[in-house]
């Protein structure tokens, strides 16, 4: 009997924690971003009613991570802070009880973002790498990768170049269409007559070239191993379909392939290279850029992934649909043109939704720091999600930092995205510990209720105008 009545009442107690079980919300509002709100309270669903987000036990892809890219000038501006205002706005960014970014991107060599042109091998000819060296490197770039990874030392780093040393290009020269910047001389663009982006492959597709550039990656790798710093995986080219006057080269596919399947990837297995190969990171729209790779037998034996930005956006559903086993990367998030607002934030929003629903396993921000200035030495302004102010030393927090917080703090490494129904307006995830994550932003200049029912659970959430929002709870 007794065995009898204590069943019964765990059975209360546990009916009664099912009534009682309540939700975490933090939302952002623009003026007043990461506020905790009163918490939810969670029912249990009895019968059927009707939901405006009706949260699916399906898991779709799994999430690798959030996070940013580390450049010369983000470490520049970062620099100009006292330690203690530097070392908080790093600790925003990487902690775990902060923006917890762990998934994060390097450029292997200038970006659009570094403070001028440099390879790690700038010596016409040196085929065998004898003068390459990432000495630049060593007083830029990794203290920027060391104090994160000092915060947290599980951090990833993957790499692309945006552009191989210049004596390996068909023009010799850093970029790819001339500008009063670069000082390329006109005949030596590497755009197509009559095509702003060309199509051509602006690398030297000769055995030798083909062959140095490919222990040029290996010699990156094994450099960073020495310095503490492990390379994840490498995308072999930074935007191939874009010629513009900042670092870069163009690759067909087909070419792209080649690289891949005949010198990088058996380069990689020969000198035991743990890294992943990508084939990335792209911004055409076309899928057929990824198929004709993954078409290449050579090629798909090495090819674990596949990244995305800018057009690229518009071809990942598509590859995820026929290639579902290979990792997706977006890659860039979109860096507007300086303004930092929320409507930036919105923008943001959009492709948080559309890469994430579309297979990716990893979204990374672009800039994470920049001066209020926010321009490149090529002469583009862009955002960053964070903005320090030389003059005054003043430290910003923009509205797109608290929108990658949204993600990045609560949907951990190793969570599932899962299907939803009700709109485009949230994403929700699973975390390895049952946590449910349900992100959603309100673009409406009104506020509104929600209702949201996830199996034998239901909750009304007051969303306020123009929000983002963040809510937590288990499904038991």
């Amino acid at each position: 009997m007794k065995i009898k009545l204590d069943f019964i009442f765990c059975g209360l107690l546990f009916a009664a924690g099912l009534q009682a079980q309540q939700a975490e919300w933090i939302y952002s509002v623009d003026g007043s971003c990461w506020q905790k709100s009163a918490k939810i309270k969670v029912e249990a669903q009895t019968g059927e009613s009707s939901a405006d987000i009706l949260i699916k036990n399906e898991k779709a892809q799994v999430i690798d991570g959030f996070g940013g890219c580390f450049n010369e000038l983000g470490w520049d501006a970062l620099s100009t802070l006292p330690e203690a205002k530097r070392n908080e706005a790093l600790h925003r960014l990487f902690s775990p009880q902060e923006a917890n970014f762990t998934y994060n991107r390097m450029p292997m060599g200038a970006s659009d973002y570094a403070l001028s042109y440099y390879s790690f091998n700038d010596v016409a000819g040196d085929f065998g790498m004898a003068n390459f060296n990432i000495d630049r490197d060593r007083y830029i770039l990794i203290p920027y990768i060391r104090a994160a990874q000092q915060i947290n030392p599980r951090i990833k780093i993957w790499a692309s170049p945006w552009t191989p040393p210049a004596w390996m290009k068909t023009n010799r020269h850093y970029a790819g269409y001339p500008d009063s910047i670069n000082g390329l001389a006109p005949e030596y663009s590497a755009r197509a007559e009559g095509n702003s982006n060309g199509f051509t492959t602006s690398f030297i597709m000769l055995r030798g070239y083909l062959e140095a550039y490919a222990l040029y990656f290996t010699r990156f790798i094994r450099a960073y191993e020495k310095e503490g710093i492990d390379i994840c995986a490498v995308h072999v080219q930074n935007e191939p379909y874009h010629i513009p006057n900042f670092p870069s080269c163009s690759w067909r596919s087909e070419d792209l392939a080649c690289f891949i399947g005949k010198y990088l990837g058996p380069k990689f297995e020969a000198e035991k290279i743990r890294a992943d190969i990508y084939f990335g990171t792209l911004n055409i729209a076309d899928p057929e850029y990824v198929r004709t790779a993954m078409n290449d037998a050579d090629a798909s034996r090495y090819i674990r992934g596949a990244g995305f930005q800018w057009a690229g956006k518009r071809s990942i559903a598509a590859i995820h649909g026929q290639y579902p086993d290979l990792k997706l990367m977006q890659t860039e998030s979109e860096c507007g043109n300086g303004s930092n607002d929320w409507a930036a934030a919105e923008h943001t929003w959009e492709l948080l939704y559309l890469y994430l629903t579309g297979g990716a396993n990893v979204y990374d921000y672009w800039n994470m720091a920049l001066d209020t200035s926010g321009t490149s030495a090529w002469g583009w302004k862009q955002n960053a999600l964070i903005s320090v102010d030389r003059a005054t030393g003043e430290v910003v927090y923009n509205p797109e930092f608290f929108l990658m917080k949204h993600f990045s703090h609560f949907v951990l490494p190793g969570a599932f995205r899962l299907e939803t129904s009700g709109g485009d307006d949230h994403l929700a995830f699973v975390n390895p510990d049952g946590k449910i994550v349900l992100i959603l932003a309100n673009r409406d200049e009104n506020g509104r209720t929600v209702k949201v029912a996830c199996e034998n659970r239901v909750f009304s959430l007051p969303l306020k105008a123009k929000s983002f929002n963040t809510v937590t709870f288990y499904n038991r």
